[in-house]
């Protein structure tokens, strides 16, 4: 296959890459940089220079394909600073454009989405989140607001999912994976690394409240492979959960940086989160944990790689 990837060169594009070349597909890597390109390219993949705000280009080269997997998002503005809410209106404009060139052609084309916001309180499933941001559940709102989250921005992300699933009705053989807020590994600079250099800035390793929020948690390397099976094979309309387990409570992250770092574990008052965290307050409040029952019963997807905890005791996430 001709497979197009936005965002190839990021976090989970550039194993999602790898493996896809192993596989012996053909990729083509929509990329920001020069440097980007240059890496795609000494990988074996084209590098097609761009941005998710070239709607014609992004229309163009998922028509020529024979697949799509979007995997780009403006994490740039969405948390440091910026507007979560532009940030989606943003990918939904580049959704939207890549499926509409895709219609009628029975074509595979794999969408990157979220977990947290689905529900509070229980396990979220692939079977939840399955309307529009107007089926929300208010209960989730109510926690969401009260985190620091911007409901609208995390709930217009089900829209864009929503948008997506319905391609089936169109000729596309569409599919949403959803990621889990941690997707760790060895050169992470997401949140595990931003929840080290708080640490380390605050001279304590820091959980909000009692730390009993989980976090469902999964290695990059097992995402990039259920983004593989879901290009391969995942049936239209399917919803899919990269999650490997179900929830870490951030207290137990909060130990393993203390004591790596070689200081105290504390807690934080709530409202004193947004001064110790900073963007990180919001989502560290939140309790989201989340199965993948039902996306291993459909692919057969099993994570192998380490937990969240044991990567972290591997010490990567502290040199330097």
């Amino acid at each position: 296959m001709r497979v197009f990837i936005t965002g190839a060169s990021g976090w989970i594009g550039t194993p999602v890459t790898r493996e896809l070349l192993d596989k012996g597909h053909q990729v083509v890597g929509l990329v920001r940089s020069p440097e980007s390109a240059a890496k795609l390219e000494s990988a074996g993949a084209q590098a097609l220079p761009g941005r998710i705000d070239d709607l014609d280009l992004l229309a163009s080269t998922a028509a020529g394909a024979d697949g799509v997997i979007h995997l780009a998002f403006k994490h740039d503005i969405a948390f440091t600073g910026g507007s979560f809410q532009d940030a989606v209106d943003a990918d939904h404009r580049a959704v939207e454009a890549i499926g509409e060139a895709l219609k009628g052609s029975d074509k595979p084309f794999v969408l990157a989405s979220g977990i947290i916001g689905l529900a509070t309180g229980r396990l979220a499933t692939e079977q939840d989140g399955q309307g529009t941001s107007a089926d929300a559940d208010p209960e989730v709102a109510t926690r969401l607001a009260a985190s620091g989250l911007r409901t609208e921005g995390v709930w217009s992300r089900l829209d864009t999912a929503h948008w997506v699933r319905n391609l089936s009705a169109d000729g596309v053989r569409s599919s949403v994976v959803r990621l889990a807020p941690t997707n760790h590994g060895e050169g992470d600079h997401g949140f595990m690394a931003s929840l080290v250099a708080a640490a380390r800035t605050n001279g304590a390793a820091g959980y909000i409240g009692d730390g009993s929020q989980r976090w469902c948690a999964v290695h990059r390397l097992d995402t990039a492979h259920l983004f593989c099976l879901a290009l391969e094979s995942a049936p239209a309309g399917s919803t899919l959960h990269a999650v490997a387990e179900e929830g870490v409570p951030l207290r137990a992250v909060a130990e393993v940086i203390g004591r790596h770092l070689g200081v105290p574990t504390a807690s934080i008052d709530p409202a004193d989160a947004g001064a110790h965290l900073g963007w990180l307050a919001g989502p560290a409040s939140f309790d989201c944990p989340a199965s993948h029952a039902l996306t291993s019963e459909l692919l057969g997807w099993e994570p192998v790689q380490v937990g969240l905890l044991e990567d972290l005791e591997l010490g990567h996430y502290f040199r330097g």
